[in-house]
């Protein structure tokens, strides 16, 4: 049958009544007034009446029932084992297509329709269950879809669960009642987002002292499954013992310590064997996100080079395309799946080409232009629409602003900015557009403005405490952070947020060195600087900054050096492995007969 026009109410999900080649509307009138009734189904009770052939169109079962030889002539049917109330509700969607769905009903729904053979009914409920999927349930929701084998809603509850599983163990009641085999298939995956393997021991941990006359026997085998690295050890220590559960009787808290102990003098022992030790690579978790430095000047000229951060493994691995052109001076923005390039200044020409990258297919598409040419040009996404403003065609410094759709693949014009600015570079905060910084053609800027889509107006904000051009301006909880740049004489190592409640910039930590010209991004609540250079050199260096600690740090350097790069964000890939770093299988774990029934069992790559 073809069902149309989904949609959800606030009853759940619905379908229009109009079928091809049947009036649904016209067919339950009939029922309703039990004109040519030829059925009557009695459910605990509570009679039904109905036609078998809409009863028959609907569901294998009761063609089954209906055209047995015994049965032709029969027009009273008692049903065994269900609800009326559940009945009521098969009937309903035999005759409307359309039923409400609650969290109340939809797993006897699922189970009626799963057993009578009805896929529109269950298709439903599916689209129920995934409106519905959160922490507190995804678990629960995973099962269910594999009970009733429903494999593309059993693989999304499990990637909900894996890729939100440091805010899961925090809250889910379900996650406390996995046993242990399921326990493990998750906390093994090379897909579990987390930041630190201390939260998978804490994991393990509040999961046995759920029930800890039960499970403690589990304890071994389990953290063997930590994937701590030798140089962690020390600070995984420390965080174990402030950790909340190690504050119970000291007998349990010995016990704990001392498994601890022999898994990193075992860890030692495999290290030092090992002719060069590689433990945090091998065996460290796929990151969910990645950070891609792209292009940029090296050497005096454009590269295609286009490297990507693995923040578990701690690497920089090349994956640069070789269709793709050189490309320096433009801007990156990761929209719906694709990286957008906006802009290009190759030394010669300013070009107002946009090309898209689709990193799953890894293939390049040239899409609409904008309205003029643009070298250093800032942008920034809001609501999935790509902003681009200011920048330079070889001889004017822009104010203007247009706005790109990548559904109708066009480019709108929008309010002109208050300054002309190239150089300049901008971010998106709560769902305004903000702009720092620059050159005007002429000098260097300090001041700042902000964009309100709703009313297409620039607003004037308080100006930085610098001007800086050529810096780097990103939104990190929940301030604008101005960073590094060219103040006209010297590249700068200063930084400073700004707060849009008081319209007030502050002063942060400085970098550890002074750049200009780099990429900026945030990933894992970390601001990161890639590139750029100073007055004296074009660096691969990079360094993040955490706001919590207002310190800087440096993190490994990227394979080449480059400045006038672009950065952005990926997360989600279903391919996440052809941009991480290299990382060997691990040994497949034995498991018995009954293990391998585990909804979470031999999960497909995520």
């Amino acid at each position: 049958e073809e069902i149309k026009g989904t949609q959800y109410s606030d009853h759940g999900p619905n379908v229009n009544s109009t079928t091809q080649g049947m009036d649904y509307n016209v067919l339950n009138e009939l029922r309703l007034e039990e004109s040519f009734v030829d059925v009557v189904l009695i459910v605990n009770g509570v009679e039904f009446p109905a036609h078998k052939n809409v009863l028959c169109c609907c569901s294998p079962y009761f063609r089954t029932l209906f055209s047995s030889r015994w049965n032709k002539r029969k027009k009273v049917y008692n049903i065994p084992e269900m609800s009326s109330d559940i009945m009521e509700l098969i009937i309903m969607y035999a005759y409307s297509q359309s039923v409400p769905i609650t969290s109340g009903n939809v797993e006897e729904l699922l189970s009626i329709s799963s057993q009578f053979g009805i896929p529109g009914l269950s298709s439903l409920c599916m689209d129920f269950l995934e409106s519905q999927l959160c922490l507190e349930n995804c678990i629960g929701i995973c099962k269910l879809a594999y009970y009733y084998c429903c494999p593309e809603l059993h693989l999304k509850a499990f990637k909900f669960a894996i890729h939100n599983f440091e805010e899961l163990i925090g809250v889910s009641e379900e996650f406390l009642r996995l046993d242990f085999s399921e326990l493990c298939d998750i906390i093994e995956r090379d897909e579990l987002n987390v930041r630190n393997e201390s939260l998978v021991f804490i994991a393990v941990i509040k999961w046995i002292y759920h029930k800890p006359s039960e499970r403690k026997e589990f304890l071994t085998e389990l953290l063997t499954k930590v994937r701590l690295a030798l140089n962690d050890s020390s600070l995984f220590l420390e965080k174990v013992k402030k950790f909340e559960y190690m504050r119970g009787s000291v007998e349990y808290k010995l016990f704990i310590y001392r498994v601890l102990l022999k898994m990193i003098h075992d860890l030692s022992i495999r290290e030092a064997a090992a002719q060069q030790p590689r433990y945090s690579i091998v065996h460290s978790r796929l990151p969910y996100s990645i950070l891609l430095a792209i292009g940029g000047w090296r050497g005096g000229r454009p590269t295609n080079t286009i490297e990507a951060y693995d923040v578990r493994a701690k690497i920089w691995r090349d994956v640069t395309c070789t269709e793709e052109m050189p490309r320096a001076s433009f801007e990156t923005a990761f929209v719906k799946g694709y990286v957008y390039f906006v802009g290009q200044f190759d030394k010669v020409e300013n070009y107002n080409r946009v090309h898209r990258f689709d990193p799953v297919k890894r293939v390049w598409q040239e899409v609409a232009p904008m309205h003029t040419r643009r070298g250093f040009v800032s942008i920034a996404v809001n609501n999935y629409l790509i902003y681009a403003m200011g920048g330079v065609d070889g001889h004017t410094c822009f104010n203007m602003a247009e706005q790109y759709n990548a559904e109708t693949n066009q480019w709108t014009l929008l309010s002109s900015m208050n300054e002309r600015r190239c150089d300049a570079s901008a971010t998106t905060l709560h769902g305004k557009i903000y702009i720092c910084g620059g050159n005007n053609g002429n000098d260097c800027l300090s001041t700042a403005e902000v964009y309100d889509p709703i009313v297409d107006q620039w607003s004037m904000i308080a100006p930085m405490t610098i001007q800086r051009s050529g810096m780097g301006v990103i939104a990190y909880k929940d301030e604008v952070y101005a960073v590094g740049g060219f103040e006209g004489e010297n590249d700068l190592k200063t930084a400073e947020a700004y707060n849009p409640q008081t319209d007030t910039w502050r002063s942060v930590s400085s970098m550890i060195n002074a750049r200009s010209y780099f990429g900026i991004e945030t990933m894992e609540d970390l601001l990161y600087v890639v590139g750029g250079n100073d007055d004296f050199t074009t660096y691969a260096k990079v360094e993040c900054y955490n706001k919590e600690s207002d310190e800087w740090k440096e993190v490994p350097e990227m394979n080449v050096d480059r400045c006038s790069l672009s950065c952005c964000v990926l997360s989600g890939l279903p391919n996440i492995r052809e941009y991480a770093a290299r990382r060997e299988p691990l040994q497949p774990v034995h498991r018995t007969a009954e293990c391998r029934l585990s909804p979470f069992y031999n999960m497909p790559p995520l």
